[in-house]
């Protein structure tokens, strides 16, 4: 077997707890850093902050769907556990590196599994210029934000946003504007997977912008870069029938 010690985590949720304790009061779990394999239990908010804490450790995740939203999630059941994991399909992400500039001159950096969104704090709109590879593509975006999305993260934010769906393995990233005013007629952009893009806040003292990496949030940046962090695996399991690939492409033909 694969993975004969299971560790298991649960959203604060009363159905994943609940979850929790059906799982622990069947199989015998050890702590997660003694663990083979990671059990999530949530929805996609969980699978990513359980992600974020675990990145260092580069374990497989198997999760299982007690949220709101599952899409990175396998369905819940108790039963023959030990047997979905040995049979499940590994599907490896690389998340992106942000790294933001405040107009106080501090530096933060964060990873973000799905998304780098810049959205503006204010009434007014925000000015963004936008650079891919050191050159620029966007003098001066109008708009309520910015995002450039991975392809798991394709389905999320950047979907809700009209950007495309891209399938997993196609080495591409996506550039989508968030309700652009100006100019009127540019939709985004796909890029290479080796791409920079950096992201300039224009007027940023008028027009204050925020740029989040997931859940991670730094207020009143100046400029952005975002770049795929190859170095960094995240390692997700999903059960034969229900892959993320498949899943990805079935979202394209979901009325």
């Amino acid at each position: 077997m694969r993975y004969r010690r299971m560790a298991a985590v649960a959203s604060t949720a009363a159905e994943a707890q609940a979850a929790l304790a059906d799982v622990a009061a069947r199989y015998p779990l050890v702590e997660p850093d003694e663990a083979d394999v990671i059990i999530a239990l949530g929805g996609d908010g969980f699978m990513l902050e359980t992600q974020h804490r675990l990145l260092s450790q580069g374990k497989p995740v198997y999760g299982m769907s007690r949220g709101t939203v599952g899409f990175l999630m396998n369905e819940f059941s108790k039963d023959d556990l030990p047997a979905r994991l040995e049979q499940a399909h590994s599907t490896i992400l690389h998340p992106l590196s942000m790294r933001a500039e405040t107009i106080h001159g501090e530096t933060q950096e964060a990873l973000a599994i799905n998304e780098v969104s810049m959205l503006r704090e204010t009434r007014q709109a925000a000015k963004v210029r936008i650079s891919v590879d050191g050159v620029v593509r966007v003098p001066e975006l109008i708009c309520d934000g910015v995002l450039v999305a991975t392809p798991a993260g394709s389905t999320a934010y950047n979907l809700s946003a009209h950007g495309p769906i891209i399938p997993l393995g196609a080495n591409i990233l996506a550039l989508t504007p968030i309700s652009a005013f100006r100019p009127r007629r540019w939709r985004g952009a796909l890029l290479l997977h080796e791409a920079t893009v950096r992201l300039d806040v224009l007027e940023h003292d008028k027009r204050p912008v925020s740029a989040v990496a997931d859940y991670t949030e730094v207020r009143d940046v100046a400029s952005v870069e975002v770049a795929v962090d190859h170095a960094t695996a995240i390692h997700l399991l999903f059960d034969p029938e229900h892959s993320l690939t498949e899943r990805i492409l079935s979202e394209q033909f979901t009325p």
